[in-house]
């Protein structure tokens, strides 16, 4: 079953469909989050409907732009042909 759905997403004729299939469970977990009950949230923002799907995203944005900077600005990336010299 899971090579089917692998093999479903890597075909490029179901590129379409597989962005509308993930579209689709995004906004049902968004959605889902408004009947959640909130009554022992400890922090004011835990009553925030969607705020652990925006923090999530945010927290992977900021991880991938750090990490690029440091891989590029802080020399850990190195040349394609370092091994060659």
């Amino acid at each position: 079953m899971i090579k089917r759905f692998i093999d479903f997403i890597d075909n490029a004729e179901n590129i379409k469909k597989t962005r509308k299939l993930f579209y689709i469970i995004l906004i049902l977990v968004i959605f889902s989050d408004f009947f959640v009950h909130r009554e022992h949230a400890a922090f004011f923002w835990d009553k925030i409907p969607g705020w652990g799907a925006l923090y999530g995203f945010i927290s992977c944005v900021l991880i991938i732009i750090v990490s690029k900077f440091i891989g590029h600005q802080g020399g850990v990336m190195k040349d394609e042909n370092y091994y060659d010299k």
